[in-house]
């Protein structure tokens, strides 16, 4: 008679939103499955039988310490500089990248580009019973768009911008190259997309480098009129400069998905501003049936003792 046992299931802690439980409780353990690693997935355990930790911000969980054994923290969010300095935090760190955060940027990016390309406002919001058809907005191609930041999602929305014909030119603080997109990076990269950029898409991540990005100087290098559309962090925005080109007319609008504080106060003044657009943290979101099968190829990878997708670069930030 054998005596091999079964290894046991992995043990994974959803530290997750509370209210995606119902559904995140029966698509990891359904995307493990499929996968080929059948796992088990609580919401309590003593900390040194977990073996994998899925984690976002909206969770009670701040020390990683006592989770001994955890093999990595699997972020469901695409950012990460909410967790990325906890010293408690030893284990390997991966964040998010999926389908549905990808595809839903794309969305979100493009039909405010198309909106402010096209000059739709004037019509959407001037039904006022005048005939006006003296302005005809330029082709696709003649429209200079401006990405900074070439990670996944922003150099997915560069490249679909090109695709639609839009010129569009990227930066990075390191060279990456993006078929499609004029590429730069550096000091003097930043310099020239700012000076071309018509329309400015924001999808930097969170550092230290790049908090207030955007500010007093950067805005003087954008083309007078220039649009800029924010789906990436708040924070890359100093406020009080985009407010102060804004009404100085050097900046034509601001597209704003993000904020420093969110939910946005209901007395900051971007509410009542009239070249401001305030979306309510929509641009992309992390969507349970595509975020199941990243934790399941990251698990199942852990367990074979493979590398893991998507790590985070500590001393990055991202």
């Amino acid at each position: 008679m054998s005596t091999d046992r079964a290894e046991p299931a992995p043990l994974v802690l959803y530290a997750g939103p509370p209210e995606e439980w119902d559904a995140y409780a029966g698509l990891i353990p359904a995307a493990c499955a499929e996968a080929g690693v059948p796992i088990t997935l609580v919401r309590d355990a003593p900390p040194e039988a977990v073996d994998y930790i899925v984690y976002a911000p909206k969770s009670d969980l701040s020390d990683f310490a006592p989770y001994t054994n955890a093999k990595a923290v699997l972020s469901l969010w695409a950012g990460v500089e909410k967790i990325v300095g906890n010293e408690s935090l030893t284990q390997p760190l991966t964040r998010m990248s999926d389908d549905g955060l990808r595809l839903g940027m794309i969305d979100w990016v493009s039909g405010h580009v198309l909106r402010h390309h096209l000059g739709m406002d004037a019509h959407i919001l001037g039904q006022d019973g005048v005939w006006r058809n003296d302005t005809i907005p330029p082709l696709a191609r003649d429209r200079r768009v401006g990405v900074l930041g070439l990670g996944a999602l922003g150099a997915a929305c560069a490249q679909a911008l090109a695709r639609h014909g839009f010129a569009v030119s990227g930066w990075s603080r390191r060279a990456k190259a993006v078929e499609g997109v004029r590429s730069a990076h550096g000091d003097a990269g930043l310099a020239m997309v700012l000076a071309q950029s018509e329309i400015l898409v924001l999808l930097l991540p969170l550092t230290p480098d790049t908090r207030h990005i955007i500010n007093a100087a950067t805005l003087a290098e954008l083309p007078k009129g220039a649009i800029i559309i924010n789906p990436g962090r708040g924070p890359l925005i100093d406020d009080d400069a985009l407010l102060a080109a804004l009404d100085a007319g050097h900046i034509g609008h601001a597209t704003l998905d993000v904020f420093a504080t969110e939910p946005l106060p209901a007395e900051h003044p971007y509410w009542a501003h009239p070249r401001v657009t305030v979306t309510p943290h929509i641009a992309s979101a992390t969507r349970p049936e595509t975020a199941a099968e990243v934790i399941a190829a990251n698990i199942l990878r852990g367990e074979r003792g493979e590398p893991l997708l998507y790590p985070v670069d500590r001393a990055a930030g991202y």
